[in-house]
């Protein structure tokens, strides 16, 4: 699955860039999409060839799954969300023993998170179409909402940028329970604005400081009223972000699965017990994965614990610790016989960490390939071991799609000053200024060159001759070529800034540019929610993604809306 790279035209619809020239690209992410054989032994097979999918879909087909329990817990969760019929006829084709699934899934984050989010959906959905094109498969895509994640920090706000291209974060404030309970278990509030601003509101006065910050287009008013609908007093925070996601992919046929879902658990039992039977195991393996990533030059994603890969949830989320022959489970003490024996009462009451994770996902699922950001790539890579421990086949790893989103003036720009995309991540003015210099005058900066060679040449030549007459005066010489260096430099970067204030416009281009593309020095797509993009280009946003960003290894997107 890949795609050739595109077009370089002025306002192309869409530019290639290679990942590694991003210095947040770390090597295992490189590798994995342009040395695939260095990092061979951590995965099942390579993506990028059509009989690694071949034996992955006989592998998935043939594991049996408990499909039709599955498949009713879907349509259960979505006749309550009153999901579109569509994602509906998708989950109804997982009872099919021949149908495979390609899955993604993220954090319940406020408003639909950040644009990567729907990013990693679209790379899915279309993962599948292929699938069905090529191996004639029947193929439906499932989002995992991470409901029983208790980070409320990485949930409770979203970033957009408002008319003037500045970001402004929205956030909640933090409901009873919050970095303690799972988020699917925080009821979404009705309040208002309170003193202090949207940082400290309710669900209300944030979706207020939401429309206001959002820029002023037709679409702005629609979007607003589809998160409101999506968004309601009293919903879970993890339940909002489900019918966020059905309201927008939904109709593609994209399955939304909230993992909270107590009827899930009860699927899960064998995993659960066999994880506290073999204490510690899928810790050590996934360990000792990361110590051979290390050996090798890359890096290991997860410190795996010590204890089980399992969260104990009594109201609250907590680690379920293994010392010496027995659990705990914050001050509470228990055999191993009596949390197997709960595992069996209380499923529910159980919840993978990071590791076990992928497992539980696999055995509720015939999953044949999962779409992984750079991150997620990373902890997978050390997991190949715990999926040999509890017989589950492993399934390919494809990278999300990487976009940029710019304007038709910024994508010109690029184009007709031929700047690399990343050279705006650059902090301070060091590529505006190469950018100013090359707009200069032939003459004036050949000239300068000039002047500045024969004063190097000129003066150590005196500098080497006038120890003749008195050695001492090398010394001099030299501090003075120093002093005219520095004079020289000088009136170079007065020169920069006469260029800075001649054309003020390509400054204030160039900083447009960088506003979009990195808001606050962070990638867009990590930074920048996905309602600021459909407010601003309406819901055609989504199908040209769709459309536009292709299936590929290794490349970057610069999209042009």
């Amino acid at each position: 699955m890949s795609s050739d790279p595109s077009q370089s035209s002025v306002a192309a619809p869409r530019i290639a860039v290679d990942v590694r020239r991003f210095p947040w690209i770390r090597r295992l992410a490189a590798d994995y999409a342009f040395d695939f054989a260095s990092v061979s032994r951590f995965f099942v097979a390579n993506p990028a060839e059509r009989a690694s999918w071949r034996g992955v879909i006989a592998r998935t087909q043939a594991f049996d799954r408990p499909r039709a329990d599955v498949a009713s817990l879907l349509a259960a969760q979505q006749a309550r969300r009153h999901a579109p019929a569509e994602a509906r006829a998708s989950a109804e084709r997982l009872r099919d023993t021949r149908t495979v699934a390609v899955l993604t899934g993220q954090q319940a984050g406020l408003f639909g998170g950040p644009l990567f989010t729907l990013l990693k959906a679209l790379t899915a959905l279309k993962v599948a179409r292929e699938i069905e094109a090529t191996h004639g498969t029947p193929a439906v895509t499932i989002f995992w909402v991470d409901a029983e994640d208790h980070d409320w920090d990485e949930v409770s706000s979203c970033t957009v940028l408002d008319g003037e291209l500045h970001p402004r974060r929205i956030a909640l404030a933090p409901p009873p329970g919050a970095g303690e309970v799972p988020v699917a278990s925080l009821v979404l509030d009705g309040g208002g604005n309170r003193e202090g601003g949207a940082d400290d509101s309710g669900l209300a006065g944030a979706l207020d400081a939401l429309e206001a910050a959002l820029p002023a287009s037709e679409f702005t008013p629609s979007v607003v009223a589809s998160l409101r609908e999506a968004y309601r007093p009293g919903r879970g925070m993890a339940d909002a972000f489900a019918r966020w996601m059905e309201t927008l992919l939904g109709r593609y046929g994209l399955i939304v699965f909230d993992s909270s879902d107590p009827a899930s658990k009860a699927l899960l039992k064998p995993v659960f017990s066999r994880e506290l039977e073999a204490p510690g195991r899928t810790s050590q393996l996934a360990a000792q994965a990361g110590a051979d990533l290390e050996r090798l030059g890359y890096h290991a994603q997860v410190a795996a614990p010590a204890g089980p890969a399992l969260f104990h949830v009594d109201r609250r989320r907590e680690a379920i610790r293994h010392e010496g022959a027995r659990y705990v489970i914050g001050g509470a003490s228990y055999q191993a016989s009596e949390l197997v024996a709960r595992v069996t009462s209380h499923p529910s009451a159980f919840s993978p960490n990071v590791l076990l994770r992928p497992i539980v996902e696999d055995t509720l699922f015939p999953t044949v390939c999962y779409i992984a950001g750079p991150s997620e790539l990373a902890y997978l890579a050390q997991l190949r071991g715990v999926y040999e421990h509890f017989g589950v086949p492993m399934p390919l790893y494809y990278p999300r799609a990487s976009a940029t989103i710019l304007d038709s003036a910024a994508a010109r720009f690029l184009a007709r000053y031929e700047v690399p995309i990343e050279a705006f991540h650059t902090p301070g003015d060091g590529a505006l200024n190469h950018l100013l210099e090359s707009q200069l005058p032939p003459g004036v900066d050949a000239t300068f060159q000039d002047a500045v060679h024969t004063v190097d040449e000129r003066m150590n030549a005196l500098a080497a001759a006038v120890p003749a007459i008195d050695p001492t005066l090398e010394g001099a010489a030299r501090s003075t070529l120093g002093r005219m260096q520095h004079d020289l430099k000088a009136l170079h970067g007065k020169i920069i800034q006469a260029a800075k204030r001649r054309d003020e416009t390509l400054r204030r281009q160039f900083e447009r540019v960088r506003a979009q593309a990195f808001p606050g020095g962070q990638p867009q797509e990590r930074a920048i929610g996905t309602v600021s993009f459909l407010a601003r280009y309406g819901p055609v946003l989504v199908d040209r993604l769709d459309d536009t960003l292709p299936l590929d290894l290794g490349h970057h997107w610069v999209v042009t809306m």
